[in-house]
């Protein structure tokens, strides 16, 4: 006989994301033409910014680079995506679920200071990174002193 560590919390998270679940399901089939309101999943994102560019770090683990899509349309840079449960595998021999399948949409407002027509995109071991260098006015610029005779 094993001995279990008894956690009084655990079957109330339990519960708690099963209702969760239950009403997300339910907005994603209201026909809302909200793309968020329809998504299954959002990826967690790291958003930093440095003198010369922004860069964002995207959590997509199993999605292949073909099932993303990266858009910049006045001044907002749209990432949309699907992560594909695996057909070869009958859902009725699973033990367990909790990866998230299906649909995401995210959508960030890019600052003035960005130049969207300079964006670099690379995928690599789960994590996509965009980075978006800012225009050349809106980078620092160093100012000589000169010694005054």
């Amino acid at each position: 006989m094993t001995i279990t560590r008894w956690d009084p919390f655990r079957e109330a998270v339990s519960l708690q994301n099963r209702v969760n679940s239950l009403f997300r399901d339910l907005n994603a089939g209201n026909g809302e033409a909200d793309p968020m309101a329809a998504a299954s999943f959002t990826p967690a994102v790291d958003i930093y910014e440095d003198a010369n560019k922004v860069v964002l770090k995207l959590e997509v683990p199993g999605i292949e680079e073909k099932d993303l899509n990266v858009s910049v349309e006045n001044h907002t840079l749209t990432v949309k995506g699907e992560r594909k449960f695996e057909a070869e595998e009958k859902e009725q021999n699973f033990h367990r679920i909790e990866r998230r399948y299906g649909s995401f949409y995210r959508a960030f407002t890019l600052p003035s200071t960005v130049d969207t027509e300079n964006v670099a995109a690379s995928y690599n071991a789960g994590v996509l990174k965009l980075e978006l260098t800012k225009k050349p006015e809106a980078q620092p610029k160093q100012i000589k002193i000169s010694m005054a005779a």
